[in-house]
C-alpha cells in the first residue's frame, strides 16, 4: 500500500470521528431544547369561557389530564380550542412528529367573577376599594368599605354567585367608626293619694255587750280586754253606772309624690349587645328537694339592654330594651318563712333606626289605680248620716307617668389627659374648718376646682357633643378633641 493510500484512509477515519462527534452534540442539544419545552406553561381559564391555543409546530397528539375541568377541541394541527368546564386545575400535553413532545400546559379553572364585579359596581357604586379574586370553587373578597352594612351586601351578593357553605372567603376590612355610645333619661312621676275613715264601737252594760270590729281597728283577747291596732288614730270612751261606751276613730288621709330619674350612658361596639342595671337584687329563697332551700337573685331598678349596628352614611340600627321595676310589699308572699315582696315592673322593647345624635322616645306609659274599699254593718251603716258611725271605708290612688328617652351617638376613644373628673382639686379640711367652720372640705378645694358652666355656656358644647356638658360624652367622626 502506497503512503498516499495510507494518508488517504487517515484522512477518512478522521473525517469520520469528526462527523460522529459532530452528530452527538447536535443529538445533545436538541434533547437539551426538547427538556426545555417540556417545562409546564400556565394557561388561564374562565368556567364556560373558551381560549384558542395556537402552536408554531403541528400537533399530531393531545392529552388531557383531567376532562371534568376542561375540554379540547382540535380545530388544525396548529389551534386548539380549550373551553372551562370546572373550577380546578389540570394538564395538557402536546406531541408532534416522532412523538416529540412540543409543550406542557398547566390549565387552572376559575369561576367567572365579572358579572360579581358589575353587579358589586352597581349596587355600592361608592365603594371603590372591593377586590373579587376566584380562588378554587368559590370567590375571595379582599380590600375595604365604609360600613358593616355594605359588608353585609358585599358578602350576600357573593354568595348568590357561588355554591357551598364556605365558598367565599370574606377578608373585608370596614372603615369608620363602630362604637356606639346610648345616652338613655328614664324619668318616672308618681303621686299617691289615699284617705282612710272607720269607726268602732263597744258597748257594755253590765254582762251585755255589743261592740261593732270593721277594719280591724280593735279586737278582743282571751280575758274580754279591747286591743287596739297601730291604725287607730283617736279613741273615747264614757261611762255612766255599770254602762262603758268605748268608740275608736280612725282617720287617716296621706299624699306622697315620688321622682325617679336616671341617666345611664352605655358603649358599646356596632353589632354586640350592652346592658346596664341601676338598683339592687333581692334574694329569693326556692325550695329544693330533700328539704333543702336555694338562693335565687331577682334584679329590680332601672335596667337597659340595647344592641346597636351602625349602616352606612351614619345611620345606627337600634335594638333597645328599658326597664323599671321596684319593689311592692303589699303583694308580698311567704316562701319558707320568709316574706319575698313582689316586683312591679314595666318595660319595653323596640326596633329602631336613627342618625347620629338623634333621639327618640318612648312615652305614654301611664299607670291609673283607683281603688276603694267599704265595710258595713247591714241596715245601720246604710242610714244616711248616722250611718258613718257604723261604716269603715278607706280610698286609694295611685298615678304614675314614665317617660324614656333614647339617644345614639358614634363615638370614638378620648385623650384622658383632657378629661376631669369629679375628684379633682378635692383637698381634706383641717381641724379649725372641720370643727369650728363645719366644713367637710376645705377651701382650697373650691378655688382649684374648675368652675361649673353655665347653662348659656353648656348650650353650644351640648350641640357640638351630642347633649353632653363639659368634656365627657363621643367625639364626632372626622373632628379632633
Amino acid at each position: 500500500m502506497s503512503t498516499s493510500q495510507i494518508m488517504g484512509r487517515l484522512l477518512a477515519a478522521a473525517l469520520a470521528a469528526t462527523m460522529a462527534v459532530m452528530l452527538q452534540a447536535a443529538t445533545v442539544r436538541a434533547q437539551m431544547r426538547l427538556m426545555a419545552s417540556n417545562a409546564p406553561q400556565a394557561v388561564e381559564l374562565v368556567k364556560g369561557k373558551s381560549v384558542i391555543l395556537r402552536t408554531e409546530i403541528p400537533v399530531r397528539r393531545v392529552s388531557l389530564a383531567a376532562p371534568d375541568y376542561a375540554d379540547i377541541v382540535l380545530i388544525s394541527p396548529s389551534q386548539l380550542y380549550l373551553t372551562g368546564k370546572a373550577p380546578g386545575r389540570t394538564n395538557l400535553t402536546l406531541w408532534g412528529e416522532n412523538d416529540e413532545i412540543l409543550a406542557v400546559y398547566d390549565l387552572d379553572v376559575r369561576p367567572d367573577v365579572t358579572r360579581l364585579k358589575e353587579l358589586l359596581h352597581q349596587v355600592l357604586p361608592e365603594e371603590s376599594a372591593i377586590q373579587v379574586l376566584p380562588t378554587g370553587e368559590g370567590v375571595t373578597l379582599a380590600g375595604s368599605v365604609s360600613s358593616a352594612a355594605h359588608l353585609s351586601t358585599a358578602v350576600a351578593l357573593a354568595q348568590s354567585f357561588t355554591t357551598g357553605e364556605n365558598s367565599v372567603v370574606n377578608l373585608l376590612a370596614v372603615g369608620g367608626v363602630h362604637q356606639v355610645l346610648l345616652e338613655v333619661r328614664v324619668a318616672e312621676m308618681n303621686r299617691d293619694t289615699f284617705k282612710r275613715l272607720g269607726f268602732n264601737w263597744s258597748i257594755q252594760s253590765g254582762s251585755d255587750l255589743f261592740y261593732t270590729f270593721l277594719g280591724g281597728l280593735s279586737s278582743l283577747d282571751g280575758s274580754g280586754s279591747l286591743t287596739l291596732s297601730d291604725d287607730v288614730t283617736a279613741a273615747l270612751s264614757v261611762s255612766g253606772g255599770d254602762t262603758t261606751v268605748d268608740g275608736i276613730i280612725d282617720a287617716l288621709r296621706k299624699n306622697g309624690l315620688v321622682k325617679i330619674l336616671a341617666e345611664p350612658n352605655l358603649v358599646c361596639l356596632s353589632g354586640q349587645t350592652a346592658d346596664f342595671l341601676a338598683g339592687g337584687e333581692i334574694p329569693v329563697p326556692v325550695p329544693q328537694g330533700l328539704g333543702t332551700v336555694a338562693i335565687e337573685y331577682k334584679p329590680f331598678g332601672v335596667g337597659l339592654t340595647f344592641t346597636p349596628t351602625v349602616l352606612a352614611g351614619n345611620r345606627i340600627n337600634l335594638k333597645v330594651q328599658p326597664e323599671v321595676s321596684e319593689l311592692d310589699d303589699s303583694r308580698a308572699v311567704e316562701i319558707s318563712d320568709v316574706t319575698v315582696p313582689a316586683i312591679e315592673t314595666r318595660r319595653a322593647s323596640t326596633v329602631v333606626e336613627l342618625g347620629d345624635g338623634q333621639s327618640f322616645a318612648i312615652a305614654g306609659l301611664i299607670k291609673d289605680n283607683v281603688r276603694e274599699n267599704i265595710s258595713k254593718i247591714p241596715l245601720l251603716g246604710e242610714i244616711p248620716v248616722l250611718g258613718a258611725l257604723f261604716r269603715s271605708q278607706d280610698f286609694q290612688k295611685n298615678r304614675s307617668e314614665l317617660v324614656i328617652i333614647v339617644t345614639p351617638h358614634l363615638a370614638k376613644p378620648t385623650n384622658m389627659a383632657e378629661q376631669t373628673l369629679p375628684t379633682d382639686g378635692f383637698k381634706e379640711p383641717d381641724w379649725f374648718e372641720f370643727y369650728l367652720l363645719g366644713m367637710d372640705e376645705s377651701r382650697e378645694s373650691h378655688a382649684g376646682r374648675p368652675k361649673a358652666a353655665s347653662a348659656a355656656e353648656r348650650a353650644p358644647a351640648a350641640a357640638d357633643q351630642g347633649g353632653f356638658d363639659g368634656s365627657y360624652g363621643p367625639v364626632i367622626p372626622g373632628e379632633g378633641r
